[in-house]
Protein backbone atom coordinates (compact mmCIF):
# COMPACT_ATOMS: atom_id res chain seq x y z
CA UNK A 1 0.00 0.00 0.00
CA UNK A 2 1.24 3.50 -0.87
CA UNK A 3 1.61 5.74 2.23
CA UNK A 4 -1.29 8.20 2.59
CA UNK A 5 1.14 10.95 3.62
CA UNK A 6 2.93 10.73 0.27
CA UNK A 7 -0.35 11.03 -1.65
CA UNK A 8 -1.39 14.01 0.48
CA UNK A 9 1.92 15.78 -0.19
CA UNK A 10 1.40 15.34 -3.93
CA UNK A 11 -2.14 16.73 -3.73
CA UNK A 12 -0.94 19.67 -1.63
CA UNK A 13 1.83 20.47 -4.14
CA UNK A 14 -0.61 20.23 -7.07
CA UNK A 15 -3.12 22.53 -5.36
CA UNK A 16 -0.31 25.00 -4.61
CA UNK A 17 0.78 25.06 -8.27
CA UNK A 18 -2.78 25.66 -9.44
CA UNK A 19 -3.12 28.54 -6.97
CA UNK A 20 0.14 30.13 -8.18
CA UNK A 21 -0.88 29.81 -11.84
CA UNK A 22 -4.28 31.33 -11.06
CA UNK A 23 -2.56 34.29 -9.36
CA UNK A 24 -1.05 35.33 -12.68
CA UNK A 25 2.63 34.50 -12.21
CA UNK A 26 4.58 35.32 -15.38
CA UNK A 27 7.96 34.90 -17.04
CA UNK A 28 10.20 31.86 -16.52
CA UNK A 29 8.29 31.03 -13.33
CA UNK A 30 5.11 30.52 -15.33
CA UNK A 31 6.89 28.21 -17.78
CA UNK A 32 8.34 26.05 -14.99
CA UNK A 33 5.05 25.89 -13.05
CA UNK A 34 3.09 25.03 -16.20
CA UNK A 35 5.53 22.23 -16.97
CA UNK A 36 5.27 20.83 -13.43
CA UNK A 37 1.47 21.13 -13.55
CA UNK A 38 1.37 19.15 -16.81
CA UNK A 39 3.59 16.45 -15.28
CA UNK A 40 1.59 16.22 -12.03
CA UNK A 41 -1.91 16.27 -13.55
CA UNK A 42 -1.91 12.59 -14.70
CA UNK A 43 -0.34 11.57 -11.37
CA UNK A 44 -3.14 13.27 -9.41
CA UNK A 45 -5.69 11.60 -11.68
CA UNK A 46 -4.11 8.23 -10.86
CA UNK A 47 -4.07 9.09 -7.14
CA UNK A 48 -7.80 9.87 -7.19
CA UNK A 49 -8.66 6.67 -9.07
CA UNK A 50 -6.59 4.61 -6.60
CA UNK A 51 -8.18 6.29 -3.58
CA UNK A 52 -11.72 5.76 -4.91
CA UNK A 53 -11.11 2.06 -5.56
CA UNK A 54 -9.41 1.60 -2.17
CA UNK A 55 -12.34 3.28 -0.41
CA UNK A 56 -14.81 0.99 -2.22
CA UNK A 57 -12.76 -2.03 -1.13
CA UNK A 58 -12.78 -0.84 2.49
CA UNK A 59 -16.55 -0.37 2.35
CA UNK A 60 -17.03 -3.90 0.98
CA UNK A 61 -14.74 -5.31 3.70
CA UNK A 62 -16.74 -3.45 6.36
CA UNK A 63 -20.04 -4.91 5.13
CA UNK A 64 -18.57 -8.43 5.13
CA UNK A 65 -17.17 -8.00 8.64
CA UNK A 66 -20.38 -6.49 10.10
CA UNK A 67 -22.50 -9.22 11.69
CA UNK A 68 -25.55 -6.97 11.33
CA UNK A 69 -25.25 -6.93 7.52
CA UNK A 70 -28.03 -8.65 5.60
CA UNK A 71 -27.01 -11.87 3.87
CA UNK A 72 -27.80 -10.47 0.41
CA UNK A 73 -25.65 -7.40 1.06
CA UNK A 74 -22.82 -9.55 2.41
CA UNK A 75 -22.95 -11.88 -0.62
CA UNK A 76 -22.87 -8.93 -3.00
CA UNK A 77 -19.95 -7.39 -1.09
CA UNK A 78 -18.03 -10.69 -1.23
CA UNK A 79 -18.51 -10.84 -5.01
CA UNK A 80 -17.29 -7.26 -5.38
CA UNK A 81 -14.33 -7.74 -3.04
CA UNK A 82 -12.42 -10.00 -5.46
CA UNK A 83 -12.86 -7.59 -8.38
CA UNK A 84 -12.01 -4.59 -6.21
CA UNK A 85 -8.81 -6.23 -4.94
CA UNK A 86 -7.68 -6.76 -8.54
CA UNK A 87 -8.62 -3.19 -9.44
CA UNK A 88 -6.78 -1.73 -6.45
CA UNK A 89 -3.68 -3.82 -7.21
CA UNK A 90 -3.66 -2.69 -10.84
CA UNK A 91 -4.24 0.98 -9.96
CA UNK A 92 -1.52 0.79 -7.29
CA UNK A 93 0.97 -0.57 -9.82
CA UNK A 94 0.07 2.17 -12.32
CA UNK A 95 0.39 4.79 -9.60
CA UNK A 96 3.76 3.45 -8.42
CA UNK A 97 5.01 3.73 -12.01
CA UNK A 98 3.71 7.32 -12.14
CA UNK A 99 5.57 8.05 -8.88
CA UNK A 100 8.93 6.75 -10.11
CA UNK A 101 11.60 9.49 -10.25
CA UNK A 102 11.46 11.02 -13.69
CA UNK A 103 14.17 12.23 -15.97
CA UNK A 104 13.51 15.99 -15.98
CA UNK A 105 13.73 16.01 -19.77
CA UNK A 106 11.23 13.19 -20.39
CA UNK A 107 8.43 15.58 -21.36
CA UNK A 108 10.65 17.34 -23.92
CA UNK A 109 10.66 17.12 -27.67
CA UNK A 110 13.71 15.35 -29.11
CA UNK A 111 16.50 15.89 -31.60
CA UNK A 112 17.58 12.65 -33.27
CA UNK A 113 21.01 12.51 -34.90
CA UNK A 114 21.66 9.58 -37.26
CA UNK A 115 25.11 8.89 -38.70
CA UNK A 116 26.43 6.18 -41.00
CA UNK A 117 29.14 4.07 -39.36
CA UNK A 118 31.36 1.32 -40.71
CA UNK A 119 30.23 -0.23 -43.99
CA UNK A 120 30.57 2.47 -46.64
CA UNK A 121 27.61 2.90 -49.00
CA UNK A 122 25.63 0.14 -47.30
CA UNK A 123 26.01 1.86 -43.91
CA UNK A 124 24.68 5.08 -45.43
CA UNK A 125 21.70 3.23 -46.92
CA UNK A 126 21.01 1.69 -43.51
CA UNK A 127 21.23 5.10 -41.84
CA UNK A 128 18.65 6.27 -44.37
CA UNK A 129 16.38 3.37 -43.35
CA UNK A 130 16.71 4.38 -39.69
CA UNK A 131 15.85 7.99 -40.51
CA UNK A 132 12.68 6.87 -42.31
CA UNK A 133 11.86 4.52 -39.40
CA UNK A 134 12.01 7.31 -36.81
CA UNK A 135 10.09 9.72 -39.03
CA UNK A 136 7.26 7.21 -39.51
CA UNK A 137 7.22 6.23 -35.82
CA UNK A 138 6.99 9.89 -34.82
CA UNK A 139 4.10 10.50 -37.21
CA UNK A 140 2.22 7.51 -35.77
CA UNK A 141 2.65 9.02 -32.28
CA UNK A 142 1.12 12.27 -33.51
CA UNK A 143 4.41 14.16 -33.22
CA UNK A 144 5.67 16.71 -35.74
CA UNK A 145 8.95 16.09 -37.56
CA UNK A 146 11.36 18.49 -39.21
CA UNK A 147 14.44 17.29 -41.09
CA UNK A 148 16.87 19.94 -39.87
CA UNK A 149 20.00 18.72 -41.63
CA UNK A 150 20.76 16.05 -44.23
CA UNK A 151 24.01 14.93 -45.87
CA UNK A 152 23.38 12.24 -48.50
CA UNK A 153 25.67 9.65 -50.05
CA UNK A 154 26.07 9.17 -53.78
CA UNK A 155 23.68 6.17 -53.74
CA UNK A 156 20.95 8.11 -51.93
CA UNK A 157 21.83 6.96 -48.45
CA UNK A 158 22.42 9.17 -45.41
CA UNK A 159 25.89 10.12 -44.21
CA UNK A 160 24.45 12.25 -41.44
CA UNK A 161 21.01 13.62 -40.59
CA UNK A 162 19.42 15.62 -37.79
CA UNK A 163 15.69 15.15 -37.22
CA UNK A 164 13.62 17.28 -34.87
CA UNK A 165 10.72 15.37 -33.29
CA UNK A 166 8.35 17.84 -31.63
CA UNK A 167 5.77 16.47 -29.23
CA UNK A 168 5.01 15.97 -25.54
CA UNK A 169 7.11 13.07 -24.21
CA UNK A 170 9.02 12.41 -27.42
CA UNK A 171 12.36 12.24 -25.60
CA UNK A 172 10.97 9.83 -22.96
CA UNK A 173 10.51 7.17 -25.64
CA UNK A 174 13.15 7.99 -28.21
CA UNK A 175 16.00 8.23 -25.66
CA UNK A 176 16.14 4.42 -25.73
CA UNK A 177 17.38 4.62 -29.34
CA UNK A 178 20.76 6.17 -28.49
CA UNK A 179 23.63 3.85 -29.37
CA UNK A 180 24.97 1.66 -32.15
CA UNK A 181 22.62 -0.08 -34.60
CA UNK A 182 23.90 -2.97 -36.72
CA UNK A 183 22.42 -4.38 -39.93
CA UNK A 184 23.12 -7.76 -41.56
CA UNK A 185 21.88 -8.09 -45.14
CA UNK A 186 22.88 -8.65 -48.75
CA UNK A 187 23.52 -5.21 -50.31
CA UNK A 188 21.87 -4.42 -53.63
CA UNK A 189 25.36 -3.79 -55.01
CA UNK A 190 26.58 -7.27 -53.96
CA UNK A 191 26.61 -9.57 -56.98
CA UNK A 192 27.73 -12.66 -55.07
CA UNK A 193 24.84 -12.66 -52.61
CA UNK A 194 27.08 -12.38 -49.55
CA UNK A 195 25.72 -10.97 -46.29
CA UNK A 196 27.43 -7.77 -45.18
CA UNK A 197 27.44 -6.25 -41.72
CA UNK A 198 27.18 -2.48 -41.49
CA UNK A 199 26.49 -0.02 -38.72
CA UNK A 200 24.95 3.34 -37.96
CA UNK A 201 24.89 5.38 -34.77
CA UNK A 202 22.01 7.27 -33.21
CA UNK A 203 22.14 10.01 -30.59
CA UNK A 204 18.90 11.32 -29.09
CA UNK A 205 18.99 14.67 -27.28
CA UNK A 206 16.20 16.43 -25.38
CA UNK A 207 15.27 19.66 -27.10
CA UNK A 208 16.18 22.52 -24.78
CA UNK A 209 13.82 25.39 -24.10
CA UNK A 210 15.09 28.89 -23.35
CA UNK A 211 14.36 28.29 -19.68
CA UNK A 212 16.73 25.28 -19.74
CA UNK A 213 19.81 26.83 -21.36
CA UNK A 214 21.14 30.38 -21.28
CA UNK A 215 23.74 31.28 -23.91
CA UNK A 216 25.71 34.51 -23.75
CA UNK A 217 26.16 35.98 -27.24
CA UNK A 218 29.77 36.89 -26.46
CA UNK A 219 30.52 33.18 -26.01
CA UNK A 220 29.61 32.48 -29.64
CA UNK A 221 31.69 32.69 -32.79
CA UNK A 222 29.45 32.77 -35.85
CA UNK A 223 30.97 32.16 -39.29
CA UNK A 224 29.01 32.47 -42.54
CA UNK A 225 29.99 30.94 -45.86
CA UNK A 226 28.55 29.64 -49.11
CA UNK A 227 26.66 26.36 -48.91
CA UNK A 228 28.41 23.57 -50.81
CA UNK A 229 27.07 20.44 -52.47
CA UNK A 230 28.61 17.13 -53.55
CA UNK A 231 32.23 17.49 -54.59
CA UNK A 232 32.50 20.82 -52.83
CA UNK A 233 30.87 22.95 -55.53
CA UNK A 234 28.97 25.97 -54.24
CA UNK A 235 25.21 25.47 -54.52
CA UNK A 236 24.27 29.13 -54.07
CA UNK A 237 25.94 32.47 -54.57
CA UNK A 238 25.15 33.99 -51.19
CA UNK A 239 26.80 33.25 -47.87
CA UNK A 240 23.75 31.55 -46.29
CA UNK A 241 25.51 28.67 -44.52
CA UNK A 242 26.21 29.21 -40.83
CA UNK A 243 28.73 27.68 -38.44
CA UNK A 244 28.31 28.45 -34.73
CA UNK A 245 31.04 27.67 -32.20
CA UNK A 246 30.31 27.88 -28.48
CA UNK A 247 33.75 28.95 -27.28
CA UNK A 248 33.60 27.79 -23.61
CA UNK A 249 32.64 24.21 -24.56
CA UNK A 250 34.01 24.13 -28.14
CA UNK A 251 30.68 22.67 -29.37
CA UNK A 252 30.37 23.37 -33.09
CA UNK A 253 27.18 23.25 -35.18
CA UNK A 254 27.08 23.94 -38.92
CA UNK A 255 23.87 24.37 -40.93
CA UNK A 256 23.33 24.99 -44.63
CA UNK A 257 19.97 23.35 -45.44
CA UNK A 258 18.04 26.60 -45.79
CA UNK A 259 18.61 29.32 -48.37
CA UNK A 260 18.16 31.92 -45.66
CA UNK A 261 21.08 32.68 -43.35
CA UNK A 262 18.57 33.62 -40.62
CA UNK A 263 16.83 30.22 -40.81
CA UNK A 264 20.14 28.35 -40.81
CA UNK A 265 21.25 30.27 -37.72
CA UNK A 266 17.96 29.52 -35.92
CA UNK A 267 18.28 25.78 -36.65
CA UNK A 268 21.93 25.71 -35.63
CA UNK A 269 21.10 27.46 -32.34
CA UNK A 270 18.38 24.91 -31.61
CA UNK A 271 20.84 22.01 -32.08
CA UNK A 272 23.53 23.85 -30.10
CA UNK A 273 21.18 24.36 -27.16
CA UNK A 274 20.18 20.69 -27.23
CA UNK A 275 23.82 19.54 -27.18
CA UNK A 276 24.69 21.96 -24.38
CA UNK A 277 21.62 20.91 -22.38
CA UNK A 278 22.52 17.24 -22.64
CA UNK A 279 26.20 17.89 -21.85
CA UNK A 280 25.21 19.78 -18.70
CA UNK A 281 22.72 17.07 -17.68
CA UNK A 282 25.41 14.42 -18.06
CA UNK A 283 27.89 16.50 -16.08
CA UNK A 284 25.74 17.34 -13.05
CA UNK A 285 23.56 14.27 -12.89
CA UNK A 286 25.89 11.31 -12.55
CA UNK A 287 23.18 9.39 -10.72
CA UNK A 288 20.90 9.60 -13.74
CA UNK A 289 23.67 8.36 -16.02
CA UNK A 290 24.42 5.46 -13.66
CA UNK A 291 20.73 4.58 -13.44
CA UNK A 292 20.31 4.53 -17.21
CA UNK A 293 23.63 2.88 -18.06
CA UNK A 294 22.43 -0.68 -17.53
CA UNK A 295 19.54 -0.45 -19.93
CA UNK A 296 19.55 2.67 -22.01
CA UNK A 297 23.28 3.23 -22.07
CA UNK A 298 24.78 6.67 -21.68
CA UNK A 299 24.23 7.66 -25.29
CA UNK A 300 27.70 6.37 -26.13
CA UNK A 301 27.51 5.69 -29.84
CA UNK A 302 30.07 2.91 -29.67
CA UNK A 303 27.74 0.66 -27.64
CA UNK A 304 25.80 -1.75 -29.89
CA UNK A 305 22.17 -1.86 -28.81
CA UNK A 306 20.31 -3.55 -31.66
CA UNK A 307 20.80 -5.84 -34.66
CA UNK A 308 18.59 -5.94 -37.76
CA UNK A 309 19.11 -9.31 -39.51
CA UNK A 310 17.40 -9.27 -42.91
CA UNK A 311 18.03 -12.91 -43.99
CA UNK A 312 16.27 -14.12 -40.82
CA UNK A 313 13.74 -11.27 -40.74
CA UNK A 314 14.54 -10.54 -37.10
CA UNK A 315 15.32 -7.59 -34.90
CA UNK A 316 17.20 -8.18 -31.64
CA UNK A 317 17.59 -5.59 -28.90
CA UNK A 318 20.63 -6.75 -26.94
CA UNK A 319 19.88 -4.76 -23.77
CA UNK A 320 16.76 -6.74 -22.88
CA UNK A 321 17.36 -9.84 -25.05
CA UNK A 322 14.23 -9.09 -27.07
CA UNK A 323 13.97 -10.75 -30.49
CA UNK A 324 11.05 -10.09 -32.84
CA UNK A 325 10.61 -11.74 -36.22
CA UNK A 326 8.89 -8.79 -37.87
CA UNK A 327 11.81 -6.83 -39.26
CA UNK A 328 9.94 -5.31 -42.21
CA UNK A 329 7.25 -3.70 -40.08
CA UNK A 330 9.78 -2.49 -37.49
CA UNK A 331 12.23 -0.94 -39.96
CA UNK A 332 9.28 0.74 -41.68
CA UNK A 333 8.42 2.37 -38.34
CA UNK A 334 4.95 0.81 -38.16
CA UNK A 335 5.88 -1.61 -35.35
CA UNK A 336 8.89 0.14 -33.81
CA UNK A 337 6.58 0.78 -30.83
CA UNK A 338 6.77 -2.96 -30.03
CA UNK A 339 10.48 -2.53 -29.29
CA UNK A 340 10.31 0.87 -27.60
CA UNK A 341 7.34 -0.08 -25.40
CA UNK A 342 9.20 -3.21 -24.26
CA UNK A 343 12.23 -1.07 -23.34
CA UNK A 344 10.04 1.40 -21.43
CA UNK A 345 8.34 -1.47 -19.54
CA UNK A 346 11.67 -3.11 -18.67
CA UNK A 347 13.07 0.22 -17.48
CA UNK A 348 10.02 0.77 -15.26
CA UNK A 349 10.16 -2.78 -13.88
CA UNK A 350 13.86 -2.52 -12.99
CA UNK A 351 13.37 0.84 -11.27
CA UNK A 352 10.34 -0.46 -9.33
CA UNK A 353 12.41 -3.45 -8.20
CA UNK A 354 15.19 -1.10 -7.09
CA UNK A 355 12.70 0.93 -5.04
CA UNK A 356 11.33 -2.24 -3.45
CA UNK A 357 14.87 -3.32 -2.54
CA UNK A 358 15.49 0.06 -0.91
CA UNK A 359 12.22 -0.29 1.02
Amino acid sequence: MIPTSKLERLQHRFNGIEAQLASGVGGPGFVKLSREHAELAPVIEAVNAYRRAFQQLEEAEAIIADPASESDMRSLAEEERGELKETVAQLELELRIQLLPKDAADASSAIVEVRAGTGGDEAALFAGDLLKMYTRYAQLQGWRTDLMSLSESELGGVKEAVLEVAGQGAFAKLKFESGGHRVQRVPETEAGGRIHTSAATVAVLPEAEDVDVTIDEKDLRIDVYRASGAGGQHVNKTESAVRITHLPTNIVVAMQEEKSQHKNKAKAMKILKARMFEAERARVDGARAAERKGLVGTGDRSGRIRTYNFPQGRVTDHRINLTLYKLDSIISGDDLSDVIDALVAEDQASRLAALDDEG
